[in-house]
């Protein structure tokens, strides 16, 4: 579905916004179906609101992305972007239950923005490339397991991959509509407390640069989501504060990009 001038919402026409519907110009189909009047205005009460794009082929995240995280976490600014994984079946709508796994005790939040590829990329030889090949921005919550990241051995993936950890959207806002992805604040709040206040101005490898990297080393195909880095906030940057435990409410936002809400459940 997409949301009109009118805050209607009207029923797309297609099956669901997939890397298929972005690689073959269906953004630009369903702004001229709109423009047109050729959409069917739908209700909306009752509907699960799901991640707006459908089976990414990679979710692609990078990690100590904004320097107030950096020190939070006692890390050194990383000299290139930190780059890891999370399997593509985190991905769940922007109100779906996050659950914490189990024997988990220091399950973690991170507001980011999501950025969604629109056309495929390999080897881009600029920012003014980057920038071309994105179809949209979203709000991610990165939620993280800091003891199976940090402290289990290995690689960071397994901290990043219990399911329910990457809720995305609500909605997909295409990039022409946002005006600069690096002026755009973010809020992120536990049971009503305040945890996380930024901004993506602070990041230290800013949207193009992250784009431009990440062909470098692997083919970007339409629908992979990139999550671009956290704001300092989370709790494994604050001695002392508690991490989610079921029956936890965590609220999140991106200016222009809409609002969370995660009710935290147990595995």
């Amino acid at each position: 579905m997409v949301m009109d001038g009118a805050g209607n919402l009207r029923d797309i026409g297609e099956p669901e916004i997939d890397g298929a519907f972005l690689a073959s110009g269906g953004v630009a189909r369903v702004r001229d179906a709109l423009e047109r009047d050729a959409l069917p205005v739908i209700a909306a009460e009752g509907l699960r609101i799901g991640a707006p794009v459908a089976r990414p082929g990679k979710i692609v995240c990078i990690g100590l992305n904004y320097s107030d995280h950096a020190a939070e976490s006692g890390a050194e600014v990383p000299a290139e972007p930190v780059v890891f994984m999370k399997a593509a079946n985190t991905m769940v709508g922007p109100y779906d239950e996050v659950l914490v796994p189990r024997n988990s005790l220091k399950t973690d939040w991170e507001v980011e923005l999501a950025v969604i590829i629109g056309k495929r990329a390999r080897y881009l030889g600029s920012r003014e490339e980057a920038l071309d090949v994105i179809a949209g921005y979203a709000v991610a919550n990165d939620v993280s397991e800091r003891e199976f990241q940090l402290e289990r051995g290995g690689q960071w993936d397994k901290g990043k991959s219990c399911e329910t950890f990457n809720p995305l959207g609500p909605w997909l806002v295409t990039a022409d509509e946002v005006a600069d992805p690096q002026n755009l604040t973010m809020r992120l709040s536990v049971n009503g407390e305040v945890r996380q206040d930024g901004a993506t101005k602070n990041m230290i490898f800013d949207v193009a640069e992250i784009v431009r990297y990440l062909s470098q080393f692997m083919v970007l195909d339409p629908g992979d989501v990139i999550n671009t880095g956290t704001p300092a906030g989370v709790a494994m940057g604050m001695p002392g504060q508690p991490y989610l435990r079921a029956g936890d409410v965590m609220e999140l936002e991106i200016e222009g990009l809409g609002r969370q809400r995660q009710t935290v459940g147990q595995a």
